[in-house]
């Protein structure tokens, strides 16, 4: 018997909450020599939102789809291509290596802090490392969250908690643009996790855990991991197909097992080794393929020293700094191993008794 359990979300907003919250966008003075073209916008915005008009663009999903009739969103098609397109990339044995540098730190000096993060900073030595090995880097800088206009992760949803194939691979949640939840840059960083051989990751740790836009993209990489690739099956989000299929047995798809990772994370007095371990944590469960303990760093920079003389206290840690080109290249070993066949052949094909 499928149960769908109801009672938590709140009631709809009232047009004035909804006018309120539309309207804080355009707060400049500058903007009232168009207060007559905001209230147009805000009918016009009031609409999408009341009749739900999540997806205004679609189209018949065709054959290749469990219901060919069903319509799907414009975008999610052309992010779905994107990504196929680039697995393709990926297992062309001509295509050159990749390496997926991200920069986890929520800092840079174009916004609020003022100066650039030590995670850049390592990033960039790993790079010098990587380019004259004869890997194609990709630097995804997860700070431009927090400095580059209209640029958005938004939060996971949780759908896979409903049914892992209500989560969809990529992520249909977004675009929702009848809630204003545009602008979200997923539909990139899957296409650039897709072609990537490998991925390094820098962080910081932020209490404890990871800094939040890092946080983000973990969460959003959930349906990489099991996620389903036809939305059809569930006729979009439609909780009740979902849970069916996954009762009918579901195959948890990894869509980007495979990969090499190596990991280095940062801190200044506690946490580092909590989050190194819950990140290739992560990583693993995904079935990605660790680039060995060279790989996988936890260090301190200025251990309760002052911030303000964290960048100097990195300039002196010479040892620190090589390591990092340690783990550059491992991470660079492991992709030629893996190409060539001889990393994949060296890890055992068990079938997991609970997958999930």
């Amino acid at each position: 018997m499928i149960w769908i359990r109801k009672g938590q979300a709140p009631a709809s907003l009232a047009r004035a909450q909804f006018a309120e919250r539309f309207r804080a966008s355009f707060m400049d003075p500058a903007f009232r020599a168009e207060d007559s073209s905001i209230d147009r916008l805000e009918a016009i915005a009031w609409a999408a939102f009341s009749e739900g008009r999540k997806a205004p663009s679609t189209h018949q999903a065709g054959k290749g789809y469990a219901d060919p009739d069903y319509q799907l969103s414009d975008e999610w098609v052309a992010t779905k291509e994107r990504l196929d397109a680039a697995q393709l990339q990926w297992a062309d044995p001509a295509t050159p290596s990749r390496v997926l540098l991200v920069c986890g730190s929520a800092r840079n000096d174009g916004t609020c802090p003022g100066e650039i993060s030590k995670s850049f900073r390592l990033v960039e030595t790993a790079r010098e490392v990587l380019e004259p090995l004869g890997m194609q880097t990709d630097l995804l800088d997860l700070s431009l969250l927090t400095s580059e206009y209209g640029l958005n992760i938004h939060p996971c949803k949780g759908c896979l908690s409903t049914a892992m194939p209500l989560c969809h691979w990529p992520c249909s949640c977004y675009p929702n643009h009848a809630l204003n939840q545009t602008s979200d840059w997923m539909a990139e960083i899957y296409e650039r996790w897709t072609s990537a051989h490998a991925v390094l990751i820098v962080t910081p740790v932020y209490w404890y855990q990871s800094p939040s836009p890092l946080k983000l993209m973990i969460d959003r990489m959930v349906c990489a991991d099991g996620g389903n690739p036809d939305p059809t099956t569930t006729a979009g989000k439609n909780a009740a197909k979902a849970k069916a299929l996954e009762m009918a047995g579901w195959s948890y798809p990894q869509h980007l097992a495979g990969r090499a990772y190596g990991v280095l994370v940062h801190g200044d007095v506690a946490g580092i080794e909590g989050a190194r371990r819950s990140l290739c944590d992560w990583l693993d469960w995904m079935g990605f393929i660790d680039a060995g303990v060279m790989a996988r760093l936890d260090r301190y920079i200025g251990y309760y020293e002052p911030y303000a003389n964290s960048h100097e206290a990195l300039d002196r840690d010479e040892d620190l700094h090589e390591e990092t080109r340690n783990v550059a290249r491992a991470v660079a070993k492991a992709v030629v191993e893996l190409r060539a066949g001889r990393l994949q052949t060296a890890q055992p094909h068990l079938k997991r008794p609970r997958p999930k």
